[in-house]
């Protein structure tokens, strides 16, 4: 599976993940109030600055080829594929969170 955001190996190398056992356990014997590493919010900020810096690229790359800039057309599909891929991650991610809220939200206190 492609990951052009990165969040694959960018979440275990940026959040402390690595230390995770199968089970879930820690190896470090840190508490589950105690996160080490970048916070979510930080992660999924950068992944959504990533989103649109690709989308950026895409949209120049377009504008260069419709005006002679650029000659090479393949480029401009790598470019656009790249930020349609990143795009769509990044949408997956977001409904993939709207499920896990509103499940949250279902459950008895």
């Amino acid at each position: 599976m492609a990951d052009p955001l990165g969040f694959i190996n960018a979440a275990n190398r940026d959040t402390g993940l690595t230390g995770l056992r199968a089970g879930g356990a820690r190896d470090h014997g840190e508490f589950a109030g105690q996160a080490s590493g970048a916070s979510f919010k930080d992660v999924l900020k950068a992944g959504v600055e990533e989103v649109n810096r690709a989308q950026q690229e895409a949209t120049r790359a377009v504008e260069d080829l419709a005006t002679g800039r650029r000659g090479d057309i393949e480029s401009v599909v790598v470019a656009t594929q790249k930020a349609d891929n990143a795009f769509r991650m990044l949408q997956q991610l977001r409904n993939r969170m709207v499920e896990a809220y509103d499940e949250i939200k279902q459950m008895r206190v």
